[in-house]
């Protein structure tokens, strides 16, 4: 019996999770709706298993389609229409458990820039076994699906070595100049505000401030079952 009971819940969960989105895109009668991945404005630019990685950009003026959100989304701001974001960062879990509908617009006079991380996955218990190593900065952000991390670099400082369990993404939310360099030597400039690279598990780097001003760098990653 209690077994049924909890198929009963789940089961109502789920249509409660319909009926909302059905709403949300009745909102939009003469409209096409889409789903997130498929927002052209949502440009996907990196995936790795369940992670797809967002470039999301709309100009002063336009309008994203109507979409609908059913993922944990970790966002890193660059501009919006008021101007710079300095790599700020924020999340939405509840997605995961109720799609959400809706459409972005940008009424200027700045662009509209986020890189998004979106996780297609359940999350994972919070556990120290999955911690990065060589990290002088405690999370700002740290919950079943992700974590982030933001260093503030003076000129020609370097972090310390580090490395991550799970994929992960270092994007300059700054003007600046960085360079992210891996053990072997390979080195990628960010040059611009939002210029990105991407992490492979356990790969080794360090990154450095090149430039003559203070940049802001935004360290996140995808918490994956290990």
């Amino acid at each position: 019996m209690f077994s049924k009971y909890l198929s009963l819940i789940g089961l109502l969960a789920i249509c409660t999770g319909w009926h909302s989105s059905f709403a949300q895109q009745s909102e939009f009668p003469s409209e096409k709706v889409v789903h997130l991945l498929d927002e052209p404005r949502h440009r996907p630019v990196r995936q790795h298993g369940q992670l797809y990685l967002l470039d999301v950009r709309i100009k002063p003026g336009d309008e994203s389609f109507p979409h609908t959100h059913d993922q944990a989304i970790l966002l890193t701001y660059i501009s919006l229409a008021g101007g710079p974001q300095n790599g700020r960062v924020g999340v939405n879990t509840d997605y995961a458990a109720e799609a959400f509908t809706h459409k972005v617009s940008n009424a200027g006079p700045g662009l509209f820039h986020i890189m998004a991380l979106v996780h297609d996955g359940p999350g994972q218990p919070l556990s120290e076994n999955d911690l990065p190593s060589g990290m002088r900065v405690d999370p700002e952000l740290e919950n079943p699906w992700f974590r982030s991390y933001r260093y503030q670099l003076a000129p020609g400082e370097s972090t310390d070595l580090q490395s991550h369990s799970n994929p992960s993404f270092v994007i300059l939310g700054s003007e600046g100049l960085a360079h992210v360099s891996r053990e072997d030597g390979v080195t990628r400039e960010l040059a611009h505000a939002g210029e990105w690279a991407w992490r492979e598990q356990d790969s080794t780097y360090q990154i450095t401030n090149v430039g003559d001003t203070p940049v802001a760098i935004t360290v996140n990653e995808g918490r994956l079952q290990q």
